[in-house]
């Protein structure tokens, strides 16, 4: 692995947030996330951080000598929910541009720890953080010392992005594959997890030398890099090139989604803000104009626009949650809207399988798919308690009680 952040070289005497994780046994419903499997009448065994065992309730032959027992009276225990496209140091509330160009480094992290607490009330457990600018290196390491609490995350620092290109106003710029490779190594030098590219807007964005330069470069820093990219060429075109993961997706051929079948790609699907903000109650409410308004319910309404990705997930292409939060109207605590368009445009077959999208396929895609996503033995012990049956009605999610992760409760 590449050369660790300087932070992480800092001494650290005592976290100023470090939670107990004492041995736990919940129980009540239970949706593992290893397939269609619910468990009407269940346990989870929590030690150590980890989980100790999973099953339905008539498997457990006596109580854990010494664990607090959670009776949830019936309630849900699923996985931690994983949001794996969010921008943490935006609100979602104030205009993006203007808080992008004028928000103060103090203001960023303001927002971000705001954001993260939002994020753990939520039942979000890992945010992957697709940054823009810079202030995500700052807020991992706030989590990682233990100067805030919040979820797991997973940060790419600045965007990267052709000089001029989407979004140039707040993204790092580079121009020629030189300066491509320097703006991977800084996000590296800094700590980032992976890298983001905005590979398009309304036309292609980098040359062939800069987009093979910035994904070589990534690569030969083992980390992985994802790519802003929303219609077929476009989606193609990164693909061939060798991105890990594509963000948003949109219109795609037959001959695209082979390649993302061959090479295994998934896709961050981000509906959010075309759903919240075809909203009126709640598009009103965060000044969105009426013509927008108008726009995004036509949007909605018109499922054609959506073949490419029902295509690419009927035909095995992981499909992955993310929210976009932080986006206009899109706040981090919105999880379920997200997850319901999933199921009624198609890209999840139903409510379990949205599900698995925002625990175990996401997991996968984060490169922890052997430690978090599903309750099984030996895994992580983050987990979430729902009053309601999500797998019945997504709607339940906005009413997460409790949250832990690593067996601590955080919320």
């Amino acid at each position: 692995m590449p050369e660790p952040a300087g932070w992480k070289y800092d001494k650290i005497i005592k976290k100023m947030f470090d939670p107990a994780a004492p041995e736990r046994l919940f129980l009540g419903r239970v949706i593992p996330c290893t397939g269609d499997t619910v468990i009407e009448d269940g346990f989870v065994h929590v030690k150590d951080g980890k989980i100790a065992g999973v099953g339905p309730r008539s498997a457990l032959a006596a109580l854990p000598v010494g664990a607090e027992v959670v009776d949830t009276g019936g309630k849900t225990i699923m996985p931690g929910m994983i949001n794996s496209h969010a921008h943490l140091s935006w609100d979602g509330i104030h205009d993006l541009v203007q808080q992008s160009r004028y928000d103060s480094p103090e203001m960023r992290a303001y927002k971000a720890a705001g954001n993260m607490l939002k994020s753990l009330r939520a039942g979000i457990t890992l945010v992957r953080d697709l940054g823009v600018h810079n202030a995500n290196l700052f807020t991992r390491q706030a989590v990682a010392q233990g100067v805030f609490p919040g979820p797991r995350l997973l940060v790419s620092g600045e965007s990267i992005i052709q000089t001029g290109g989407h979004t140039y106003w707040v993204c790092r710029e580079a121009s020629g594959a030189d300066e491509m490779r320097r703006a991977v190594r800084d996000q590296v030098k800094g700590g980032a997890d992976l890298i983001k590219i905005m590979a398009c807007h309304d036309t292609l964005e980098f040359t062939d030398a800069e987009l093979a330069a910035v994904i070589d470069e990534a690569h030969r820093n083992r980390l992985p890099i994802t790519a802003h990219a929303t219609y077929n060429d476009c989606i193609k075109r990164v693909a061939e090139f060798g991105v890990d993961c594509i963000e948003h997706g949109g219109s795609m051929t037959d001959e695209t989604i082979q390649i993302l079948l061959d090479r295994k790609l998934p896709i961050v699907t981000t509906f959010s803000a075309l759903v919240l903000q075809a909203n009126p109650e709640i598009a009103r409410a965060f000044a969105i104009p009426e013509w927008k308004i108008t726009e995004r319910q036509a949007a909605v309404a018109d499922k054609k626009r959506f073949d490419g990705l029902v295509r690419a997930a009927k035909a095995g292409v992981p499909i992955v949650f993310g929210t976009d939060a932080g986006s206009p109207a899109v706040e981090h605590h919105q999880i379920a809207p997200e997850l319901a368009f999933m199921v009624e445009v198609g890209v999840c077959p139903n409510n379990l399988d949205a599900l698995r999208s925002i625990t175990a396929r996401a997991a996968v895609l984060n490169r922890m798919g052997d430690k978090l996503g599903t309750l099984e033995v030996g895994k992580l012990a983050d987990l979430i308690v729902v009053n309601g049956k999500p797998d019945q009605d997504l709607k339940a999610l906005e009413r997460v009680e409790m949250t832990f992760i690593d067996g601590k409760r955080m919320h």
